[in-house]
Formats: structure tokens, C-alpha cells, sequence
């Protein structure tokens, strides 16, 4: 019996970690803020990992997607796996690294800095870079 229940909650397990979650919905504030970020930039393709130098400054548009500016024509929109809630209402980011990079799967958590506490934990998505398109002479 013992057993079965230590099966049963290992599938569990699993299962929450298994990639099925489903973010929320952006608000429409949110989708404004972030077309609004976006504007005149094209998609690229994915990448797993982004350097953390040059500096990048990050700006939260949700509790599950933010996104890192590199310069005036480079931003990365990062899909959070999980929501870091407390996001929304100013709480800091701390993202846990191994190295000059930030990858897809490091664990970020948000955090109330004034309060000294923790408001909740997700992990990097896959970064997807927008450029704003080369100019033409």
C-alpha cells in the first residue's frame, strides 16, 4: 500500500513538472504594454540562452512574460515556465545563474525586497529576440 502511494505521488510529480502548464492570459493593458515594447521589431528565432553582458534591462509584462532590452533594436521576450507572481505589484526578480548567461530552465524567484520575502518561484522559457529591421539607404 505504502508503495502505490509513494507511485501515485511520484506521478504527480511529474506530471506538475511536465510541461503542461498553461500561461495566464495577458490583460488587455498588458498586450498594449507589450505591443507597445515591440512595435516595429520582427520576431527571430528562439535561443536557449542570452548573455547577461552587455547589461540588459529587464521589464516585466505580466507575471509570466518579460522581457530584457539589449539596446533600441534588440529586445528578448522571455515566456516564464510557471508565474513569478508579486511581479506585477513590483516585486524584484532574482534569477540564479551558473555563468555569464541566462538560460532557458534557471530558477528565478520574485521577491517583496522592502518586506524580505519571497512571493514566488518559475524558471526561465526560451528567449525569443525582436530586431528592429536593418536600415535601408
Amino acid at each position: 500500500m505504502r508503495a502505490r502511494m509513494m507511485t501515485m505521488a511520484g506521478s504527480l510529480m511529474l506530471a506538475a513538472c511536465s510541461g503542461s502548464y498553461a500561461p495566464a492570459p495577458l490583460t488587455p493593458k498588458q498586450m498594449t504594454e507589450l505591443d507597445k515594447a515591440l512595435a516595429g521589431k520582427v520576431p527571430g528565432e528562439k535561443v536557449s540562452c542570452i548573455s547577461q553582458a552587455p547589461r540588459t534591462d529587464m521589464r516585466v509584462i505580466s507575471e509570466s512574460v518579460i522581457l530584457y532590452k539589449v539596446s533600441n533594436r534588440l529586445v528578448y521576450r522571455n515566456d516564464l515556465i510557471g508565474r513569478c507572481p508579486g511581479l506585477t505589484r513590483g516585486d524584484a526578480l532574482v534569477v540564479r545563474t551558473f555563468g555569464s548567461q541566462y538560460c532557458r530552465g534557471d530558477i528565478a524567484q520574485s521577491a517583496n525586497l522592502t518586506a524580505g520575502t519571497l512571493t514566488g518561484s518559475c524558471a526561465l522559457g526560451d528567449f525569443t529576440p525582436y530586431r528592429a529591421p536593418a536600415k535601408q539607404n
